[in-house]
């Protein structure tokens, strides 16, 4: 693979792929046109609803970009965990006025769908999130000419994903917003996680792949350290959910400096995998007896998060968020890359400019 990391684009800034409708063309490709890298989200929508965004995108511009994928997960040993968790939201749905939905033990995500699609017509970047493919898919993207990125949560994880063959690795930080991309989800593990510096550190140490920092990464300072620490670039997700581009619903990018949401914390609640997003009230009534139990959960929950939106209401919704929200900045995706890279040069002047000294 001739392609290296630091030529997807002008400045070490990804464009985190948010599934759920954040990361859509307009945002990506604004990302892209700036200079950054801009990513599409493939997680929850079919191949061809994937295929119809990767075709947007490219009308939109011409420069590199990335699509996420979400691996498919393992089939669970026993359902009645999530039938009790059905139970305790029955009185969600009353209120709501909507169904619960139906927990389909399958989750594939339509990926060999979207792998076939990605490999016929391929795209710059594939990423993948919660696992790591085999050898033969790495392999394949990689005769296409596709940069491949694993997403990762430890050394571990980042030394079967170089094994496996990847082009390069996500390292995500326990400050990250939305799923933790853990590549096996343990029930007994609990909510818990590495600090993306210390995690940098320790897969820096563990692998010669090219690394991408994300995690609760806000400002061209934070972006800074982290490119001091060993990482090659950084990706922010949160930080772009509040762009006009963004396809987040507009509680949700309200709610990220609203201050009646004052924390962040990973739970289970919504989705069955663990997730970091501002503690709501469906947060704190339910995060406590959600099972591990993805995408059942996520599904089960589905309808709930929609009528929520529907109805104005961001108390039962995702809010999907970083530990550093309340930075946010409502400024268009280009601005927001220029500015992040402008910070970042200054925030290397000012350490290089103390060590000269």
């Amino acid at each position: 693979m001739s392609l290296a990391l630091t030529d997807l684009s002008r400045y070490p800034v990804v464009q985190a792929p948010m599934a759920g409708g954040a990361s859509g063309p307009p945002l990506a490709a604004a990302v892209a046109e700036a200079g950054g890298l801009g990513f599409l989200a493939a997680g929850y929508k079919t191949a061809d609803g994937m295929y119809q965004e990767i075709k947007q995108l490219r009308a939109l511009t011409g420069q590199p970009f990335g699509v996420n994928l979400f691996m498919p997960q393992p089939p669970l040993a026993d359902l009645s965990a999530v039938e009790v968790y059905r139970h305790q939201l029955a009185g969600e749905a009353a209120w709501y006025e909507t169904p619960l939905g139906d927990p389909d033990p399958g989750g594939d995500d339509g990926y060999e769908a979207k792998v076939a699609i990605l490999l016929e017509d391929p795209v710059p970047v594939v990423s993948f999130t919660f696992g790591c493919p085999g050898r033969e898919v790495l392999d394949a993207f990689a005769a296409a000419g596709t940069f491949t990125v694993v997403t990762v949560t430890s050394a571990q994880e980042a030394r079967n994903a170089q094994w496996a063959g990847a082009h390069a690795v996500c390292v995500q930080g326990v400050e990250a917003g939305g799923h933790q991309s853990t590549h096996r989800d343990d029930p007994q593990g609990g909510l818990t996680g590495t600090g993306l510096l210390t995690l940098v550190a320790e897969v820096r140490e563990s692998v010669q792949l090219p690394l991408v920092a994300a995690g609760g990464l806000m400002r061209g300072s934070q972006i800074a350290a982290v490119l001091t620490a060993g990482a090659d670039a950084a990706q922010l997700g949160t930080a772009f959910l509040a762009c006009p581009e963004s396809g987040a619903h507009p509680l949700h990018k309200q709610a990220l400096t609203n201050p009646l949401f004052v924390t962040t914390a990973l739970t289970r609640a919504f989705s069955g995998r663990p997730a970091r997003g501002l503690v709501n009230r469906f947060v704190r009534e339910h995060g406590p007896y959600a099972p591990a139990a993805y995408p059942q959960v996520h599904q089960l929950t589905g309808g709930l998060r929609k009528a929520a939106a529907r109805t104005g209401d961001a108390q039962g919704m995702a809010l999907w968020a970083g530990q550093g929200h309340r930075m946010a900045r409502e400024l268009p995706a280009g601005e927001l890359v220029e500015l992040l890279a402008a910070e970042t040069d200054a925030a290397r002047a000012a350490v290089s400019g103390r060590s000269a000294r």
